[in-house]
């Protein structure tokens, strides 16, 4: 519970919005509060010294004047700010106005009052709970910035709709970080925390063993496209049909290499080539290298049956006379001595 105490004495009051108390004031640290309140306080006190400037600033909070600076650039990065350069030669030289909160969330973020009001409420709420606070936090970390209001809160109902944990959704940022070397906008966040759900994924750890089961059968599509001589990375739908040798017909990489060798012998082999040999094999329930050895002796066995089938047909068909036959049977009837006399007379007649 929190009270104020009543007191008739008026040494001045500075009123600020509750939307900096409660969405941006988290996101920042200390120093740059400071900053702000003490740069408000003088904005607002109509009495207050002219000559007060962001070197008055540094030397009431004894910090450098460049931190003072820094801190009035990461005020006008969230858009509540604006700096303007006064002449002179002096870089610090600086002066700051500020922006009314109410009227930029009401232009910028199209939400009327109590969409604000409600939208900040939630982020208060939730930071309540330390694991949301420390997911935040995080998130912050990897990023290297503070979050945006809306980020947190699109990152608030990201988890409430796919039912996350905050360790999800830090996994997700660690993912992305590693994968690209920077941040990305919460809406691409989104689309991976998505392909985790729609992949059963619900724990970091479920994730972790997924990207190893991922790198093991990247292995193997690579394992197959050398057996191939393919010197390239396997199409989207090459993986589905690889995917289903492993998954749906639990298929041995023996087995699937040995049908590759036979694919090798084809003028154009392929992927699919390939598929209607692995599900001819499974249909004859193959599984391993010695049931493809006793599907080919069958094969060869048939073979070699067929052949001694027609073989023995043609043997046992009657020999069909032509004229070949008809005349070696005549010149079989003569003994050489005849058919010689028998060309000799035939000589004679040609040259009378």
């Amino acid at each position: 519970m929190f009270f104020k105490e009543v007191n008739e004495i008026d040494l001045g009051e500075t009123t600020i919005a509750n939307i900096f108390i409660d969405i941006f004031m988290p996101m920042a640290n200390g120093l740059y509060v400071k900053v702000y309140l003490l740069g408000y306080r003088q904005a607002c006190d109509p009495n207050s010294n002219p000559k007060f400037d962001n070197n008055s600033i540094a030397k009431n909070l004894n910090i450098p004047l460049s931190d003072v600076i820094e801190a009035w650039k990461f005020w006008e990065n969230k858009n509540i700010i604006k700096m303007h350069k006064n002449e002179g030669l002096d870089d610090f030289n600086y002066s700051i106005e500020f922006l009314d909160l109410k009227r930029f969330y009401m232009d910028n973020m199209h939400i009327n009052t109590k969409s604000i009001k409600s939208n900040s409420d939630s982020i208060v709420s939730a930071s309540e709970n330390p694991s949301i606070r420390k997911m935040f936090t995080t998130i912050n970390k990897i990023v290297g910035r503070y979050l945006d209001p809306g980020e947190k809160i699109n990152i608030l109902e990201i988890m409430n709709k796919y039912n996350m944990d905050p360790d999800m959704i830090v996994c997700a940022y660690e993912y992305v970080k590693d994968k690209h070397g920077s941040s990305r906008p919460v809406k691409y966040i989104e689309s991976i925390l998505r392909g985790w759900y729609d992949s059963n994924l619900f724990t970091p750890q479920d994730v972790k063993d997924s990207f190893v089961i991922r790198s093991e059968r990247y292995m193997m599509y690579k394992t197959i496209f050398n057996e191939l001589g393919f010197y390239r990375s396997p199409s989207k739908p090459e993986e589905r049909i690889m995917d289903s040798w492993f998954d749906k017909y639990n298929m041995d990489i023996e087995v699937i290499l040995s049908a590759c060798s036979r694919a090798k012998n084809t003028s154009n082999p392929s992927i699919s080539y390939i598929n209607g040999i692995i599900e001819k094999w499974k249909k004859s329930d193959v599984k391993t290298l010695d049931d493809i050895k006793r599907l080919d002796d069958e094969f060869k066995k048939k073979s070699e049956e067929k052949k001694q089938v027609f073989k023995n047909t043609k043997s046992s068909e009657p020999a069909v006379k032509t004229r070949f036959h008809n005349i070696n049977q005549t010149f079989t009837k003569y003994t050489p001595e005849e058919l010689e006399k028998m060309l000799q007379e035939s000589q004679k007649n040609k040259f009378k």
